[in-house]
């Protein structure tokens, strides 16, 4: 991690070649897409394969950390990002799968991309225990195209936060400057990652705990990072076809007493047994979720992220930056 970068700017804005990447992918067709980012990904995992998917360094526990309510041994978290209108469409059929578990999530939408998620199924899914929060403005990877860009799509993020009553908020593609955002009303921001060379900002938190960013002021906000690799990356960029990855994290975070948060997305999963080149079945997040609870119980914290970051905000434990971070 360059410390400079992270401590200043909060975070590498992705390079100028990344940038032309999200502003030609709507001209590309898919299948040309998937199969570069294939062969990418497969040589950052042989290249990050003694940090990826686990990061020994990120056990350290924050300045301040006082340990998971209640005696917990470490926290649950799940987060839905629906990135376009065939996830909208799969919300319902998530929510029940959670539901039937007993565990609850937060429903990230896009506010002005490819669909407009309708006020009644907000409304459902909040009366029903499940969090909303806001999913970037258009999920095109403009948001950080400049400070220009930023500002005033900041403005109207806002709107959204303020009209769905949201306390967070994730960037689409995971681009984060942890100072700019700043300038968004939440409690939170839940757009990085312990350790992710996958990613194409791949700056990683380098921790498997939530952390304060301190503003200018008094104010501030938790990051939560997310802390097992995403469903996307596992599935169908990597093509895992069993959930061994996912538990091994989920064991080594808790062993730690830290947050396992996993981030699914609607999206990439098939509920109908067939699923398309880029889907997953739903059985592999279901083991996931049938895993932690045996294995675990009650010694576990299954907590939303509005939860998490409301605790940690009492106490704004802060990160120790780690200079040695081999994604950087």
């Amino acid at each position: 991690m360059n410390m400079d970068l992270w401590g200043k700017a909060g975070g590498k804005i992705a390079p100028y070649m990344t940038k032309a990447y999200y502003f030609l992918k709507p001209a590309m067709p898919w299948a040309i897409r998937i199969r570069v980012r294939r062969l990418l990904a497969n040589r950052l995992r042989r290249q990050f394969s003694g940090s990826w998917a686990i990061l020994a360094s990120a056990a350290r526990l924050p300045d301040g950390w006082p340990g998971w309510p209640n005696g917990r041994r470490f926290a649950f978290v799940v987060t839905h990002d629906v990135e376009g209108a065939g996830g909208l469409a799969r919300c319902r059929k998530l929510a029940d799968l959670d539901k039937a578990l007993g565990i609850r999530a937060a429903f990230n939408f896009v506010p002005e991309g490819e669909y407009r998620v309708p006020d009644s199924l907000r409304a459902a899914l909040e009366q029903e225990g499940f969090e909303v929060g806001v999913h970037d403005l258009h999920h095109d990877g403009t948001l950080y195209r400049s400070g220009k860009s930023f500002r005033e799509q900041a403005e109207i993020i806002n709107h959204y936060i303020q009209k769905w009553e949201a306390s967070g908020f994730r960037a689409g593609f995971m681009f984060h400057n942890l100072e700019w955002l700043h300038a968004l009303n939440v409690l939170y921001d839940a757009s990085t990652f312990d350790t992710d060379p996958f990613e194409p900002q791949s700056d990683g938190a380098g921790t498997i705990f939530p952390f304060w960013v301190q503003g200018t002021n008094s104010k501030g906000y938790i990051e939560l990072p997310y802390t097992i690799p995403q469903d996307s990356t596992l599935f169908v960029l990597l093509k895992e076809r069993t959930s061994d990855v996912w538990r091994k994290k989920l064991d080594w975070v808790a062993s730690h007493g830290g947050m396992v948060l996993v981030n699914v997305h609607p999206d990439y999963i098939s509920f109908d047994g067939r699923p398309k080149a880029s889907e997953y079945p739903a059985d592999l997040y279901e083991q996931l979720l049938k895993y932690v609870l045996s294995r675990y119980g009650d010694t576990c914290w299954y907590a939303l992220p509005r939860e998490v970051a409301a605790f940690a905000a009492q106490f704004k434990p802060r990160l120790v930056l780690d200079t040695n971070h081999p994604s950087s």
